[in-house]
């Protein structure tokens, strides 16, 4: 008797940029591949970046506010290279070849948030500047920075300044268990609801997910109508609709009065894709 091997939909987590209106989709499956994809929110259309065989932690990356560049960490387990198999990467987005590239060498902290178009903060209280392995971008590295809240020095180090950035307000911190907490963000809508992200930090985490997760619900203030999703893996609000990512998918959809969701539009399907090399276009 052989045991099955047990399949799951490709992750997905997305950044809009805070100005412009695109975002930057993540996709990651098998586990240690990830794509990146352009998605152009005025059309809905989505564009392949590249593909990286390794970790992208997609929480502790970010978008510029005008939308050409993004900050990533990366990791590859490749210890004795060049970049000690973890690394910091400024890029043109959606691509992931790297203009400014900071080598890490383990995956504590790294990544980072924009300041501004022209301005990044690094999350790596130990910089050292020999591992500065290539600076061509003309952004500024502001080393005095820092994020005004302080979430830890790991995913949410990074990924909960974004949130707070993007107009999402915390509402509560509970510990669920010695090594499971949850962390709550509000965002209100419009006609009375709000939508919740629930934000899971959790060792042995369910299966098909990461030691960090999210799930959502959405409720009516006014109504006390209350819709759990907890097959959503990011939700965000944008241009008056809802739009999340389930199963490897992305949709759209709106508020039906002040009690119900209509039937959502699917934007698009990403569990078709598999690994392909794609050189970037600079």
């Amino acid at each position: 008797m052989t045991d099955t091997l047990e399949t799951f939909p490709p992750r997905i987590h997305v950044i809009f940029a805070p100005v412009a209106n695109i975002g930057v989709v993540f996709r990651r499956g098998p586990s240690k591949q990830v794509a990146t994809f352009l998605w152009d929110r005025s059309k809905d259309v989505f564009t392949i970046g590249q593909w990286l065989k390794g970790r992208i932690y997609e929480r502790r990356a970010d978008v510029s506010p005008d939308g050409t560049h993004m900050i990533y960490f990366a990791m590859n387990g490749k210890w004795d290279s060049e970049t000690r198999g973890s690394w910091t990467a400024i890029s043109k987005a959606p691509f992931l070849k790297a203009m400014d590239l900071y080598a890490k060498g383990d995956c504590w902290e790294g990544g980072g948030l924009f300041l501004t178009s022209n301005r990044y903060w690094l999350n790596d209280r130990h910089f050292n500047e020999k591992y500065t392995l290539k600076k061509d971008s003309k952004l500024a590295c502001d080393r005095q920075a820092r994020p005004e809240h302080h979430f830890g020095s790991e995913c949410t180090g990074v990924y909960y300044p974004r949130l707070l950035r993007s107009g999402w307000k915390l509402t509560e911190r509970a510990q669920q268990g010695k090594w499971h907490s949850k962390t709550v963000f509000e965002k209100p809508l419009s006609n009375g609801w709000v939508l919740r992200k629930i934000a899971h930090e959790q060792v042995d985490a369910p299966k098909g997910k990461g030691c960090y997760w999210d799930e959502h619900e959405v409720e009516n203030l006014e109504t006390g109508a209350s819709i759990r999703l907890p097959d959503w893996e990011w939700a965000e609000w944008d241009q008056g609709t809802l739009v999340w990512a389930q199963l490897g998918k992305i949709y759209r959809g709106r508020f039906k009065g002040k009690r119900q969701l209509s039937e959502p539009e699917l934007l698009h399907d990403f569990t078709d894709y598999s690994f392909e090399p794609i050189v970037a276009p600079y």
